[in-house]
């Protein structure tokens, strides 16, 4: 009879015990404080970031599914490799439907690789799934960086994200090659915040040799390189970018160079009015004025000058905080080192006391603290343990505030002085966003006000003298904001330099004292 009475008290204590982890995992994951922490902590986008993933590659799924996809830009894509495909290296010869291909060489080659892929551009549907995989890709880059710099509360992330309907519509149901320009971009930032300068410049240079808009990041990449590796590696890095652009225009450099480069390269192509998101007000007959576009010019190098030395002062923070990481580290992981060599040996010795005792003393031990348990009526608590050293660790990515904002910023100065932009090209800058208005001094309603404007402005079509305006005042807003704090900012480095300089100067003169 024994033997069955055993049986039935071991599914028992089996369920208990299940039942504590399933509280215990419960009591801390399951309420309303970890559900703040995750829509309101920064800390907690790495967790929030895989979620997002997630749904959005249902979402994804869906739109491909249930969304009819509308020919814009794809079918004269595949016209134009067609045409170097069988060929022709004339940029002058290579068109399509909707006019002469006016991209860089590495446009043709990905494009002519998505040629083959679909079946000769036939199988749109297998395209679109490829395009939802570089909606994803880019996505987890975006998240990546955003996870680094901890400035941008998830909630914020997840609404941008989600509620975009132009940007889904850009990437599975358009297919343009913005998605694919802007993707290595952010694969370049990623490389460059991971000091992996070499690499970095490659994907910068294969983003431009897509689309020419990726350009807009290079004023601020320029100072990039000059704080983090000074003049003569800066020249190295430049010198990796362009021979990647005569490498990839080799071809067509070596055969027809000046059709080429007029035609990739053309800066003086004028737009047609009747696509433009952001100069609706404005009559057809100004908009193409040449000397409209040369004042919109002049606006964006001024911006540009105007922004230059905060950039630059952001990024020697950078540059400074990126070297004290390299001199604490080290001894941070050798701490960490030893803290885990130091619970390795506690738990040794623990295991070594419960090993001395027999099977007859634990039993024994056991039972006595059941029967103090039964007659005080209370339930069992752990015995108070000795508290252990937590693991040593400094969040030294979030210094990268310091080199994100001044990249999000020269492409917004970029965009908002544009002659023209079209329905495609919000994909230029709408996952900075969110970074740039949580870069400002506004009120969270101003900040949302802001990101809720300009998807409204996107998503008129066809845009109208109001969109167009709001659009422009939106821009305004935000360059005015990230304008305020960069100011703030400077102020409050320059009063800390002059008391550093104050303190060496009296540190000076005390010493001086000392001598005489």
């Amino acid at each position: 009879m024994a033997p069955p009475k055993a049986a039935s008290h071991r599914p028992a204590v089996r369920r208990r015990k299940s039942g504590t982890l399933v509280d215990s995992i419960l009591d801390k994951y399951l309420n309303v404080r970890f559900f703040k922490y995750l829509l309101l902590e920064p800390a907690a986008l790495p967790i929030v970031g895989l979620f997002v993933l997630l749904a959005e590659a249902v979402i994804n799924v869906v739109v491909i599914q249930r969304v009819p996809y509308t020919e814009i830009d794809w079918v004269a894509y595949m016209q134009e490799c067609e045409g170097f495909l069988n060929g022709t290296t004339n940029y002058a010869l290579l068109r399509g439907d909707t006019g002469p291909l006016v991209y860089p060489a590495a446009f043709v080659y990905i494009y002519s690789a998505l040629y083959y892929v679909t079946s000769h551009g036939t199988n749109v549907r297998l395209a679109q799934y490829i395009f939802a995989g570089i909606y994803l890709l880019q996505l987890a880059l975006v998240l990546r960086l955003y996870s680094k710099s901890r400035k941008v509360p998830p909630y914020v992330l997840v609404l941008s994200a989600f509620t975009s309907y132009r940007i889904h519509s850009i990437y599975v149901l358009r297919l343009f090659n913005d998605p694919v320009a802007v993707l290595l971009l952010y694969a370049s930032l990623n490389l460059f915040l991971d000091r992996r300068w070499t690499l970095g410049s490659t994907f910068f240079s294969l983003a431009v040799g897509v689309k020419m808009n990726i350009l807009l990041f290079a004023p601020a990449l320029f100072l990039f390189y000059l704080a983090n590796l000074g003049l003569l590696k800066t020249i190295l890095q430049l010198a990796v970018c362009g021979v990647i652009q005569l490498l990839l225009g080799a071809p067509f450099l070596l055969t027809y160079p000046v059709e080429y480069l007029r035609g990739s390269f053309d800066l003086g192509r004028i737009f047609e009015h009747k696509w433009t998101v952001n100069y609706r007000f404005l009559s057809r007959e100004l908009f193409e004025n040449r000397s409209f576009h040369l004042s919109l010019l002049g606006l964006h190098l001024l911006l540009l000058l105007a922004i230059a030395k905060p950039t630059w002062t952001y990024f020697q923070s950078y540059v400074r905080l990126r070297r004290v990481e390299d001199q604490l580290q080290p001894q941070i992981d050798q701490q960490n080192r030893e803290v885990k060599a130091q619970k390795k040996v506690r738990k040794a010795q623990k295991d070594k006391d419960e090993k001395n005792f027999t099977a007859e003393q634990q039993s024994f031990l056991k039972a006595f603290e059941k029967s103090l348990q039964k007659s005080s009526g209370a339930k069992a608590t752990p015995a108070p343990t000795q508290s252990e050293p937590e693991r040593y660790g400094i969040h030294f990515d979030r210094c990268t505030q310091l080199a994100l904002l001044p990249f999000f910023l020269c492409n917004l100065v970029g965009v908002a002085c544009s002659r023209s932009l079209h329905y495609q090209f919000y994909v230029w800058y709408f996952h900075s966003l969110p970074y740039l208005a949580w870069s400002t001094p506004y009120s969270l309603g101003v900040r949302c006000l802001i990101l809720g404007l300009i998807e409204y402005c996107w998503n008129t079509y066809p845009s109208t003298n109001f969109s167009s305006a709001a659009l422009h005042f939106t821009h305004i807003l935000l360059l005015a904001g990230v304008a305020k704090q960069l100011i703030q900012t400077m102020r409050i480095n320059n009063a800390a330099k002059k008391e550093q300089q104050e303190q060496q100067k009296k540190e000076q003169q005390q010493e001086q004292k000392k001598v005489q």
